[in-house]
């Protein structure tokens, strides 16, 4: 697999701090507490982190395994997903979905992942991409794919970090109601799709009815009743 190639990557990015690591535990522990903008590359995680404690697989030399430290900002998560899913398209011409809160998908398979957390007043947003991977642990191989399982072919990492960087500079400047109208535009999960979520008390199903000012997800239930999701793993459910 060809590396990153971060030289390639500054000077296409002047006055940015990029730093690359062959390999780290998590980009976004690496990230924390470095000046604003700052990114941080891994060719490889140990243990890359995932939304409710769950890991990120992070398959060495085939993904984008990256950190951004930015201003906390209106919708992280939601501007970190559109950034990412314009990137894919821009550099691949692979058309993505946005699975709220935090799931770039093609097709109903999971492609990439977004976390984001505050740390020292900063929020740093991780990216996870599954660029070039040619398969998955057999515990993800129903629900992940990757831009090469998709198109068949690989993938530049440096062209797509080149699209991705700058598109999450402009995506998190946004405010909070074009973040919202642009990710409800973009995902077929916003309204109009049936779904399950994953609740403590119980799963919940029903038909998606559009984003709060919050950008938490509006459920109308099967019994009539709408319920606001503010956290929960959404998958699309069966008629």
């Amino acid at each position: 697999m060809t590396p990153i190639d971060a030289e390639l990557l500054r000077r296409a990015l002047p006055g940015r701090r990029i730093e690359y690591h062959a390999i780290v535990d998590s980009t976004m522990r690496a990230a924390a507490g470095l000046p604003l903008g700052s990114v941080i590359l891994a060719e490889e995680q140990t243990a890359g982190q995932g939304r409710h404690g769950h890991s990120w697989h992070s398959e060495p030399g085939t993904g984008i395994y990256l950190s951004i430290v930015a201003r906390p900002a209106p919708l992280v998560t939601m501007a970190l997903g559109l950034a990412t899913a314009e990137a894919i398209t821009t550099a691949t011409g692979i058309v993505c979905d946005l699975r709220w809160p935090n799931d770039v998908l093609i097709g109903d398979k999971k492609a990439a992942g977004i976390l984001a957390q505050v740390s020292d007043g900063a929020a740093i947003g991780g990216i996870g991409i599954n660029v070039n991977h040619a398969g998955f642990p057999p515990e993800l191989a129903q629900i992940a794919t990757s831009l090469r399982l998709e198109s068949g072919r690989e993938w530049p990492r440096t062209d797509l970090l080149v699209a991705l960087i700058p598109a999450i500079d402009s995506f998190l400047a946004l405010p909070a109601e074009s973040i919202l109208q642009l990710f409800t535009r973009a995902s077929s999960y916003a309204r109009g799709r049936r779904v399950v979520v994953q609740q403590k008390e119980g799963d919940i199903y029903g038909i998606t009815a559009g984003l709060t000012d919050a950008g938490y997800l509006k459920v109308r239930q099967d019994n009539g009743t709408d319920a606001v999701i503010i956290a929960g793993g959404v998958r699309a459910a069966s008629a």
